[in-house]
């Protein structure tokens, strides 16, 4: 099972290198399924490779001149201030027995498995289904409805805190489609926010001393290869055109949660 975490690894960062979504949303299941580790520690580990893994991959895009740090700004502040306040109020507070029904119980690590499923589900559908067009690379004047990107940051921000995902697969929809923005320019300042987030709150509220790191370094790794192959493919590929073969394997592993955490026991 380790082999295949680490291909699995390998696989995120192509993800994040191409399309600049989807990676972090498989780093959960595979942390909790195939290294074994418990779901609440999981969320802090992804994190800060998600986090670390973001900032390397967003280099190569300010490099280009494809980071909006103005609406990185606006959208990141309200989406940190959330993830602060879920890892640091809204998780403690879920109790370790959600609900029952009958004679099951379902537990809060159960429960936020259930969340995770329900969003890759979500994310899938949203990438299979006709929805948004992708701009061009030409750059649209912005005309920002800032009330709608505050509170879409902060719900966003919140998804992050509970489950643990960059959120890539939600922030560049909201990007492009209340921004303009041009689909190299979404995902780069995608990046920085997802980046920035998630190793702001992991260093305040990681409690780190009990993490595997050995483990951690060794995801990193294997997730950085596959950030290189990715950047490198996104020269040579139209990485918009493979979206729809992440869609489908994420719904698969949606499914796939929602069936082993709720019905294989």
């Amino acid at each position: 099972m380790l082999i295949f975490g680490f291909v699995c690894s390998i696989l995120i960062g192509i993800s994040l290198g191409l399309i600049g979504s989807g990676g972090s949303i498989i780093l959960m299941p595979v942390l909790v399924y195939l290294f074994s580790v418990n779901p609440i520690t999981a969320t802090a580990y992804s994190l800060f490779i998600v986090g670390f893994t973001a900032s390397i991959g967003s280099i190569n895009y300010f490099r280009k001149g494809f980071i909006n740090l103005y609406i990185a700004l606006i959208f990141g502040i309200p989406s940190v201030l959330a993830v602060f306040f879920t890892r640091a109020f809204l998780l403690p507070a879920i109790p370790s027995i959600v609900f029952t029904h009958g004679n099951s119980a379902v537990s809060k690590e159960s429960f936020l498995m259930m969340i995770f499923a329900l969003l890759m589900i979500f994310a899938a559908l949203r990438m299979i289904l006709p929805g948004f067009k992708v701009k061009s690379e030409k750059q649209n004047q912005l005309h920002l409805n800032y009330p709608l990107i505050f509170f879409l940051g902060a719900l966003e921000g919140t998804v992050t805190g509970l489950v643990g995902v960059g959120g890539g697969f939600l922030i560049i929809p909201i990007l492009l489609m209340l921004t303009k923005l041009p689909i190299k320019s979404a995902v780069g300042t995608s990046l920085i926010i997802i980046a920035s987030k998630s190793l702001i709150v992991f260093i305040v509220k990681g409690n780190s001393d009990s993490f595997d790191w050995y483990l951690i370094g060794q995801i990193i790794i294997f997730t950085l290869i596959g950030l290189f192959v990715g950047i490198n493919l996104s020269k040579k590929t139209d990485g918009i055109k493979l979206k729809p073969l992440l869609a489908w394997f994420l719904l698969i592993f949606g499914l796939y949660i929602i069936i082993k955490e709720f019905f294989i026991k």
